[in-house]
């Protein structure tokens, strides 16, 4: 029964996260800022997503970094395929983790709407 929607719902999933996960994870290969605070992000499927990240930009949270637009501009896809920031350009993220503000691939794929 595994990788069905069935399976996914079953552990718990809503169906929108259970059809993702049952039709395969989709890894982000391309970040693109946009005004308002949304991200345009090419899959590895080709498909292009918008992704609003005003409601994530609130103060008190790790985000809210974000809000300048200088950082938020400076999105870049890691390693991992999750889209990130560093807080300060001049040190390595790679080196020092805390440096660095993410959001994971699926995250990016069931938080955004397909661009048509």
């Amino acid at each position: 029964m595994p990788n069905t929607v069935e399976y996914y719902i079953s552990k718990g999933f809503d169906s929108k996260a259970a059809s993702y996960f049952a039709s395969g994870r989709r890894k982000p290969v391309n970040v693109v800022p946009q005004d308002s605070f949304r991200l345009i992000i090419t899959f590895d499927n080709n498909e292009k997503r918008l992704l609003d990240m005003s409601s994530y930009i609130q103060k008190g949270n790790v985000y809210y970094i974000l809000s300048d637009k200088s950082i938020f501009n400076r999105c870049y896809i890691d390693s991992d395929g999750s889209v990130c920031w560093d807080k300060d350009p001049n040190i390595d993220s790679e080196k020092d983790w805390s440096n660095k503000i993410d959001i994971g691939a699926d995250n990016c794929y069931l938080e955004s709407k397909a661009l048509c």
